[in-house]
């Protein structure tokens, strides 16, 4: 069996496990084909969704404090990022790194898009040349689990653009607690978290005008119809994203519009839905300051400061290893 065979039967299990449980549910992480990156670098851009701006303002005009407390102890580091993504806002902190002729550090930016990193690495190396980039293509888990960044040096975990978020509490606290146990004491983790506001903002934030969030859950649908021969018919469902202030979580479904069937067709499965039954495609938890703390703590962290922007929309806290 190929690495693509592989893969894809480890997509269409994920995808008919999902379907066939109670609510039914697809995994965000499946979003991001080709199309679906170009989607979410258009949603980055879209005026509701204010995390991206927030997070490069934070970056900007703290990344020299955000540095202090770790080159107070070391100038010699791994620079680990998980979801890394375009790296668009990584560049700001590897700029600053690399002005510095006394630090050395490698960068490792993981993500679980080939095509993604692929693209990083060469903006990287065109704009910083000289910089020691290792990709990995990996799920956070697989990453924390392999390590290959194991040398010996202090560690700094970048989990930034609310990736965090992604997870309901549960699901965080366990990846929280994989990342501790990969970490050595004293290693630091910097967590880009959207924190919790005025209701109205966050919505739009997943509903937005132009209907590219929208589009970037149809697409799901459609890399599922191409890649495991399946019909959905995007007509039949409706996007419809939730906001709940009590649990800070923001969710997107697909909802059935009416009784119907859908057949993966080279696997001899079919899948049956009810009109208005959803689909649960996407979580995006919201934080309170308290809870920050609280999760930090449940896995064996100390928070070390909050760098929060003018609006204090959104915060990026680094932790260390006790």
């Amino acid at each position: 069996m190929t690495n693509s065979d592989s893969k894809k039967n480890a997509f269409l299990s994920e995808v008919l496990s999902g379907l066939n449980q109670y609510p039914k549910r697809l995994s965000s992480k499946y979003f991001y084909d080709e199309k679906g990156d170009k989607l979410f670098q258009k949603i980055m851009s879209l005026p509701e969704y204010y995390l991206t701006r927030k997070e490069f303002e934070i970056l900007e005009r703290q990344h020299e404090a955000i540095f202090s407390a770790i080159l107070k102890v070391t100038h010699d580091f791994n620079l680990v990022e998980l979801g890394a993504g375009d790296g668009l806002k990584t560049r700001i902190l590897l700029r600053y790194l690399k002005s510095k002729p006394d630090v050395n550090f490698t960068y490792f930016p993981v993500d679980f898009s080939g095509s993604v990193l692929k693209e990083l690495e060469e903006k990287t190396l065109h704009e910083l040349p000289g910089i020691d980039i290792k990709p990995l293509q990996s799920s956070y888990r697989e990453a924390m689990k392999l390590r290959p960044w194991e040398n010996g040096k202090p560690t700094l975990i970048l989990f930034l653009g609310s990736n965090i978020g992604n997870f309901d509490l549960e699901e965080a606290k366990d990846i929280l607690n994989q990342i501790a146990a990969g970490c050595q004491t004293h290693d630091w983790v910097l967590l880009g978290i959207d924190l919790k506001k005025d209701p109205e903002i966050i919505l739009k934030a997943y509903n937005d005008s132009h209907g590219v969030t929208k589009e970037f859950n149809f697409n799901l649908l459609d890399r599922i119809n191409r890649e495991l021969s399946a019909n959905f018919d995007r007509n039949n469902f409706k996007h419809w994203p939730t906001y709940n202030p009590i649990t800070g979580e923001c969710r997107s479904y697909l909802v059935s519009l009416k009784n119907q069937q859908v057949t993966f067709s080279e696997a001899g499965k079919i899948v049956s839905f009810e009109a208005f039954e959803p689909i649960w495609t996407e979580t995006s938890r919201k934080y309170g300051i308290s809870e920050i703390q609280s999760l930090a703590a449940n896995a064996g962290f100390k928070v070390v400061d909050f760098f929060n922007d003018t609006e204090d929309y959104f915060t990026d806290v680094l932790w260390q290893r006790v």
